[in-house]
C-alpha cells in the first residue's frame, strides 16, 4: 500500500485545495456574523446545480459555469439570510445555528423538487489522465486546482486591498468599534453572506466536477468543510486553507490503514484531536 503514497498525497492536495473554497466561505461568515451557518451544505448543492444548469443546459464552459454557481449561491445566501437567519441573530448564535440546519433541509428539498433525485454529471470532455513519475492526475483535476487557487488569490487580494474587504475585517475584529468608525455592520453582514455563500457555491461545483452531483452533494461535504474551519481556527481565512489541507491529506492518507467507508470519519477525529490539544485551532481565532 505504501507504493501508493505519492498518489495519495497528490489526491490529498487536490482535495484539500477544493475543500478550502467552501471552508473560506464558512469561516468568513462565522467571523463577521458570529454563528456557524450550517446551511453551507445546501448552498454548496445549489452552486453545484447552478453550475450544472449553466454547463449542460446552456452549454457554457466550466469557467463561466463557475461564475454562475457563485452568483446563484450568493444570491440565495443573501435572500435566505435576510428571511430566515437575520431575524434570529439577536436570540443568540445557538438559535441561529439550529435555524441554519432547518434552512439547509428546506433548500435541499427545493433543489430536489426542481431537479429530482437522479445523479447528474457535467458536460466534460473525455481525456486520458496524465502519468507523471507513476502518479496519475487528470487534466480536469489540474483545471479545478487552478480555478480554486485563483479564487483563493482573489479572496486574499479583496480582503487586503478593497474597501469592502477592509470593512469586513474591521467588523470581524470589533463590530462596535467598526460602527463607531462609520461602517454599517448590517450592510457588511449582507456582503459577507453574498461573498461567503458565493464561495461555498463555487466550491460545491468544484467538488462536484470530480464526481456526480445530487441533492445531497453538499450534505456529504459538510463534515470536511466544518472540520477544515475548526482545525484551522474558526474565523481565520488562512486557517481555513490550512485546515482544508490537513483534512484533505488526512482523508487520502487514511486509506493506507482504513477502509474507504471510514474516510469521512477523518474530519471528525481531526476536530476531536485539535479541540483537545489546541481549542482555538491551528492558527487561533483571530479573523483573517
Amino acid at each position: 500500500m505504501l507504493d501508493l503514497l505519492p498518489q495519495l498525497i497528490v489526491n490529498g492536495i487536490v482535495m484539500g485545495t477544493l475543500l478550502a473554497i467552501p471552508a473560506i466561505g464558512f469561516t468568513a461568515i462565522f467571523a463577521v456574523l458570529r454563528f456557524p451557518n450550517f446551511s453551507v451544505a445546501s448552498h454548496a448543492t445549489i452552486g453545484a446545480f447552478a453550475g450544472f444548469a449553466a454547463n449542460v443546459w446552456l452549454g457554457l464552459p466550466v469557467e463561466l459555469s463557475l461564475v454562475a454557481a457563485f452568483v446563484v449561491a450568493a444570491a440565495v445566501g443573501v435572500l435566505s439570510d435576510e428571511v430566515a437567519l437575520r431575524p434570529l441573530r439577536p436570540h443568540g448564535a445557538l438559535t441561529t445555528a439550529i435555524a441554519s440546519i432547518a434552512l439547509t433541509i428546506v433548500l435541499e428539498n427545493a433543489v430536489r423538487f426542481f431537479f429530482g433525485n437522479d445523479l447528474r454529471g457535467y458536460d466534460l470532455p473525455l481525456v486520458r489522465d496524465w502519468r507523471i513519475w507513476g502518479v496519475r492526475i487528470g487534466p480536469q483535476q489540474v483545471e479545478n486546482l487552478l480555478l480554486a487557487l485563483a479564487l483563493m488569490v482573489a479572496v486574499f487580494l479583496a480582503l487586503r486591498y478593497t474597501r469592502i474587504g477592509k470593512s469586513m475585517r474591521a467588523v470581524a475584529d470589533n463590530p462596535a468599534l467598526a460602527e463607531l468608525k462609520g461602517i454599517d455592520p448590517v450592510m457588511v453582514g449582507r456582503l459577507t453572506a453574498f461573498f461567503g455563500m458565493g464561495l461555498v457555491g463555487a466550491g460545491g461545483m468544484l467538488l462536484g466536477l470530480g464526481t456526480s452531483i445530487d441533492p445531497l452533494t453538499g450534505f456529504r461535504f459538510i463534515l470536511p468543510i466544518f472540520a477544515a474551519a475548526v482545525v484551522g481556527g474558526l474565523g481565520s481565512i488562512p486557517g481555513a486553507v490550512l485546515g482544508a489541507m490537513v483534512v484533505g491529506l488526512g482523508e487520502e492518507l487514511s486509506l493506507i490503514v482504513l477502509s474507504p467507508s471510514y474516510r469521512s470519519a477523518v474530519g471528525f477525529f481531526a476536530i476531536v484531536i485539535v479541540l483537545t490539544f489546541r481549542p482555538r485551532g491551528l492558527l487561533g481565532e483571530r479573523a483573517y
